[in-house]
């Protein structure tokens, strides 16, 4: 890689590219023709919009460590992310985000949908989809918020803990340029956390 950072930016990137070509299609065809989708669909955009969600929250992460690298310890930057590293680095929010999405996928074909067909949402999500069961919900909702409060605490504790630690080590950089500039490479992961996470945040 030229730089980890660019290989971090290119999968969020890459993330976020796939997830707007998946989703977008359909609701484009939604505005001009009836909002009809099969179940197959339905658990479809499930599995993906899970898996989407989950790895960006662990790529976030990823940014975040490697940002802590270059800042705390640049000296050892090179050698700590080196590419094998990096790659296994990304394979872990892969990982966890598609082991989300079936731990989500799996709960949600156990229930029986015999009431209404009319989803109240724009995508086929969790929540919107357990309103429509005619079976008890319990293990599902029991299993969404286990896999959302692993999701997000780890994730969003990690990120906070790796910025406390490189907020201190700016403020202990002696000169004010060293300190911009320190600042300026990880302002913009800090507002992409900041929108990502409080976007989820105001929904839920």
């Amino acid at each position: 890689f030229h730089s980890p950072m660019y290989f971090f930016l290119f999968n969020l990137s890459f993330r976020d590219l796939c997830y707007s070509c998946i989703f977008t299609p359909k609701m484009l065809n939604d505005f001009v023709s009836e909002n009809v989708i099969s179940f197959v669909g339905c658990m479809t955009q499930l599995v993906f919009f899970c898996f989407f969600v989950n790895s960006e929250c662990y790529i976030l992460l990823a940014m975040a460590y490697d940002h802590y690298v270059a800042i705390c310890k640049p000296l050892l930057y090179t050698v700590t992310m080196s590419p094998q590293f990096c790659v296994l680095l990304m394979f872990g929010p892969y990982m966890a985000g598609f082991v989300g999405a079936m731990a989500y996928t799996e709960s949600m074909l156990r229930l029986s949908f015999c009431d209404s067909n009319i989803i109240n949402h724009h995508l086929c999500k969790v929540l919107p989809l357990l309103q429509l069961s005619c079976t008890s919900t319990c293990s599902n909702r029991l299993v969404f918020f286990i896999v959302v409060g692993v999701v997000i605490t780890t994730s969003s504790n990690s990120i906070f803990i790796s910025y406390i630690l490189i907020l201190y080590s700016i403020l202990c950089i002696p000169s004010a340029e060293g300190r911009a500039k320190a600042f300026s490479t990880c302002s913009s992961h800090i507002l992409a956390v900041a929108l990502f996470f409080g976007s989820r945040a105001f929904t839920f």
